[in-house]
């Protein structure tokens, strides 16, 4: 029988994003706090595919500053934002103006650019990948001014923390799901991982009356292993039950939230569930009014991925009873197809 998850941040119809604290996985007392935080951690992501996770190892300080020079940068002159735009799928690398990406689970870019264009998402985002790799160069706005060189030292420090809380999260999931613990460290080393800062802007809320289906960013779910989101205070995440209706993930403070992408729902035959998620019109505060506009919206996303070389398939112990569900599939290859569909 599945674990009952510590504490729930969100419920209803019995379904729930379970919020755990990992320090007992990262400082354990005993293997048996270990090992129930990792059970914790692999039944929210089988039961809502979503969880909260505090207690990560990434201090708040550390995450104020990202958030503090996101939204600098976001006050760029477009020019400047322009000048470093997103240049190809397979770099997954620059500045991406608001209307031109289109986060869904359509594949056919001719069903996808239809949607853009009946229901814009709301949004502007700069991604960030690793920063030793000569042929997919980051575009960072180190060259404008001083500000930009401390933004790109930072960046690159953030996306080093990240990588290392995939490493622990996978561990736990190969622990919850009786592997060795290191069972996914040769395919989380590489760090082919993307840094995303979000800016959703001022937004009139009439936008949202006049066009029927207008969110800030359409529903969808996450291509790779797992995604680490930081929210700021304003809402508006909404998470899909099984029964197709959304309910809200509202932020937590000092929390990180974690999803599981479509790459490990492959990987683990289904055993663990890949969640549609959106951003829509932001919920009032108690007692807030907004008038006639809602304000901006700020959110790092850092979207993990198994090492791009390496190849994806049913890992063991999840497919003998009913067998493979899913092609094996190249772990690069499958993201930028799923890439290409968006922009």
């Amino acid at each position: 029988m599945d674990p009952v998850p510590m504490n729930s941040a969100a419920e209803r119809d019995n379904s729930f994003i379970p919020l755990i604290d990992f320090s007992p996985f990262l400082n354990p007392n005993t293997s048996t706090a270990k090992q129930t935080t990792a059970a914790a951690i692999l039944h929210g992501f089988r039961t809502a595919g979503f969880i909260y996770l505090r207690n990560a190892g990434i201090s708040p300080q550390t995450i104020s500053r990202v958030f503090a020079l996101s939204a600098s940068f976001f006050r760029r002159p477009q020019a400047q934002k322009d000048a470093l735009a997103w240049y190809s799928p397979e770099a997954n690398r620059g500045y991406t103006a608001q209307g031109r990406e289109k986060v869904t689970d359509l594949v056919d870019k001719v069903d996808v650019e239809k949607l853009r264009e009946e229901v814009p998402d709301l949004k502007e985002s700069l991604e960030i990948g690793r920063d030793d790799e000569a042929q997919f160069p980051n575009c960072w706005p180190d060259p404008f001014d001083e500000e930009g060189g401390v933004f790109r030292e930072v960046m690159n420090e953030f996306f080093e923390e990240c990588k290392g809380l995939h490493r622990e999260i996978m561990r736990a999931v190969a622990l919850g799901m009786g592997l060795e613990e290191g069972w996914f460290d040769g395919y989380t080393d590489g760090g082919d991982n993307t840094l995303r800062l979000l800016h959703y802007p001022e937004v009139g809320r009439g936008v949202f009356r006049e066009r029927k289906g207008q969110v800030r960013a359409g529903a969808h779910t996450d291509y790779g292993s797992i995604t680490l989101l930081f929210q700021d205070d304003r809402g508006g995440l909404q998470v899909q039950l099984p029964d197709g209706t959304f309910v809200d993930a509202t932020p937590i403070p000092d929390t990180i939230v974690i999803n599981a992408g479509d790459l490990l729902a492959r990987w683990s035959n289904d055993m663990i569930k890949s969640t549609k998620h959106r951003v829509v019109e932001p919920p009032l505060k108690p007692g807030e009014e907004v008038g006639d506009k809602y304000p901006a919206r700020y959110s790092v996303a850092y979207f993990c991925n198994p090492n791009f070389d390496r190849w994806i398939d049913a890992i063991p112990g999840t497919f003998e009873a009913e067998g493979k569900k899913y092609p094996g599939v190249n772990s690069g290859e499958y993201l930028v197809q799923r890439l290409a569909a968006t922009y």
